[in-house]
């Protein structure tokens, strides 16, 4: 069993205190790892149902805050169309994701999972104009 620490990164320079999720693979794809990243950070905000969601993409019928996304009402996230939504904001290029600072470009690619892996979800904002 390894423990794997996940950040979230601006452009702007914004960074969050890495949180960590146990993996028992050697190897996971991408895919697979922002599954279970998705899933745990839906199951941690429906335990508590919190007014903010801080998880990686804005679920139905929030609106950006602070912290992260501001629920209109208390309710739970479905855990499979908050996954649905980030692999749609992967393939827009919404954010990158980098292990141990290299970036990984496919969902299906592989990543080799050891103690110390860090797995960045640097968010694209985008350019106003642009």
């Amino acid at each position: 069993m390894t423990t794997v620490a996940f950040i979230d990164e601006t452009t702007a320079g914004a960074r969050s205190d890495a949180w960590h999720l146990e993996i028992f693979e050697e190897r996971l794809s991408l895919g697979e790892l922002l599954r279970r990243r998705v899933f745990q950070e839906v199951a941690e905000y429906n335990a508590k149902q919190p007014e903010v969601f801080t998880g990686l993409v804005r679920p139905t019928d929030a609106e950006v805050a602070i912290n992260g996304f501001r629920m209109r009402e208390r309710r739970r996230v479905d855990p499979e169309k908050q996954y649905e939504l980030a692999v749609e904001s992967f393939g827009r290029n919404g954010f990158v994701v980098l292990v141990d600072d290299r970036q990984i470009e496919e969902l299906d690619a592989e990543i080799e999972i050891r103690q110390g892996t860090e797995i960045t979800f640097l968010k694209l904002v985008p350019l106003v104009g642009g």
